[in-house]
């Protein structure tokens, strides 16, 4: 998984191809729940760009993006967003499979 480093590579990720922003936190235990899982989910799901957020580091982007609770998802395709997965909820990797297929499924 890619790591954003600075609030402007976004422009990179966000304009060409298939990327899903993971917003995590190293403190958060929800975020730690999914993290034996996510390289699984990462590989069934190859065709995109799996980019981890760190929600302390960029809060303001969590502020712009109303990313209010962690691990939250959004994806985008060619620079438009085509889905969130945004709560404070845990998630399990059935959750998060079934929200990426259905944006595979937007997809094609």
């Amino acid at each position: 998984m890619k790591k954003l480093q600075a609030q402007e590579e976004l422009h990179d990720f966000l304009n060409s191809g298939t990327h899903i922003f993971l917003f995590s936190a190293d403190w958060c235990p929800d975020c730690r729940f999914i993290d034996p899982f996510m390289p699984e989910v990462e590989e069934k799901f190859s065709d995109m760009t799996f980019v981890y957020v760190d929600r302390d580091q960029f809060i303001d982007l969590c502020a712009e993006w109303e990313i209010y609770g962690i691990p939250s998802f959004v994806a985008f395709h060619n620079g438009n967003e085509v889905g969130r997965f945004v709560s404070k909820d845990r998630k399990t990797q059935e959750e998060i499979e079934a929200f990426l297929t259905q944006i595979s499924s937007t997809l094609d």
